[in-house]
């Protein structure tokens, strides 16, 4: 059975100059990057090459990036490292339909203040204005919300933050936006990025550090990552990640597939009413979002219901809900996610059986 695979929010297909670049390294540069022998110093300079190209996206120095074992290790980092280091610990601002590595972070912080989004998912920037005062310590807001695609004013945030606070960190959860949409230069002092998101391996993130920003590690040991992250840097992960950091993503081929996508879906509600092209989150009442999801799976259309890290956690999308969902539609809602190896003809086809399976299920679950 042929797949058309989009559930690219949850995780991507590498890449195959990612797969190349990582096969060489396992076989040809295994060494310790902290070893002083040829060996290490081919890994060294393999890993110092990798940071470069994922400080290229963000407009950042080599010097700012620090590598992760991924985008929940990165939020953990950036959030409990930077608040534990201040001298002062005051508030901290973030959003009530954030990713839950940063919610559950925060709240195991210290006193968080929680920001509403309209119906559309976006935050109330003036909202944020009255909320942002000399106690607050730190914000994080992520660039592209998970679920729906919404996505933030970052540089408007910064902008509010700073005037308001200049003190006041701001983190940015990038991961759903790294390399897949510009991010505007200097408008936050700490980013998380994941690789598996962009066609690099699992197990590998990197968090941006600007310059002068103190954090406290959660890793103690050897002192890599200039004592910021310790242990043995996975060479072949960061090789890869680095190589996917400098992949060329078409925005405008998958602005073209989202748009064919809104055309052609007949009976169901769109719920990413504006944000990323890459992802679009919409439901069909009166169908629980499992047995639509499994549906399609049978017919080899792969979507997901919502966050993959929060899939072992029964109960409603907490990113739908803070929207004023109704109960139906939030319950029946799916995530459509995009990617670069998407083409129009799987778009084309993939609509097609949805349009065929949702009046099917509607029929078969009226006769119960």
């Amino acid at each position: 059975m042929k797949i058309i695979y989009l559930d690219n929010g949850a995780t991507t297909k590498q890449h195959p100059a990612v797969i190349s670049e990582m096969l060489e390294v396992i076989e040809h540069n295994y060494g310790n990057p902290s070893s002083l022998h040829t060996l290490g110093v081919q890994a060294e300079r393999i890993v110092k090459k990798a940071r470069q190209s994922v400080a290229k996206p963000l407009k950042a120095t080599a010097a700012e990036v620090y590598f992760t074992s991924g985008g929940t290790e990165s939020n953990n980092l950036a959030l409990s490292g930077a608040y534990n280091a201040l001298r002062i610990k005051g508030d901290i601002i973030t959003v009530k339909t954030e990713h839950k590595s940063v919610l559950e972070t925060v709240k195991n912080l210290g006193n968080v203040i929680y920001l509403d989004v309209d119906k559309s998912g976006v935050i109330d920037t003036e909202a944020l204005q009255s909320l942002v005062t000399e106690n607050t310590s730190l914000v994080s807001i992520s660039h592209v919300n998970n679920e729906t695609g919404a996505i933030a004013p970052i540089e408007q945030i910064s902008d509010i933050i700073k005037r308001k606070n200049a003190k006041c960190l701001f983190h940015v959860d990038a991961v759903q936006s790294y390399c897949k949409l510009d991010f505007p230069k200097n408008s936050a002092d700490l980013v998380s990025v994941s690789g598996h998101k962009i066609h690099g391996p699992k197990g590998i993130g990197a968090l941006y550090v600007k310059t002068g920003i103190r954090l406290k590690p959660l890793i103690y040991g050897g002192g890599q990552e200039k004592g910021i992250r310790s242990g043995t840097e996975n060479t072949a992960a960061i090789a890869g990640l680095g190589v996917a950091s400098a992949l060329k993503f078409e925005l405008e081929h998958i602005k073209s597939l989202n748009a064919l996508l809104r055309n052609r879906l007949r009976g169901v509600i769109v719920n990413s009413v504006e944000g990323s092209p890459y992802i679009l989150n919409i439901s069909a009442p009166g169908i629980r979002s499992e047995i639509l999801l499994h549906s399609l799976e049978q017919r080899g259309v792969i979507v997901s219901s919502g966050s993959a890290c929060s899939s072992n956690r029964p109960g409603a999308s907490h990113v739908l809900t803070a929207m004023g969902l109704q109960r139906d539609i939030i319950e029946s809602s799916i995530r459509i996610s995009l990617s670069m190896l998407n083409t129009e003809k799987e778009i084309i086809e993939a609509t097609d059986i949805i349009n065929e399976v949702i009046p099917k299920l509607k029929q078969q679950l009226r006769k119960r």
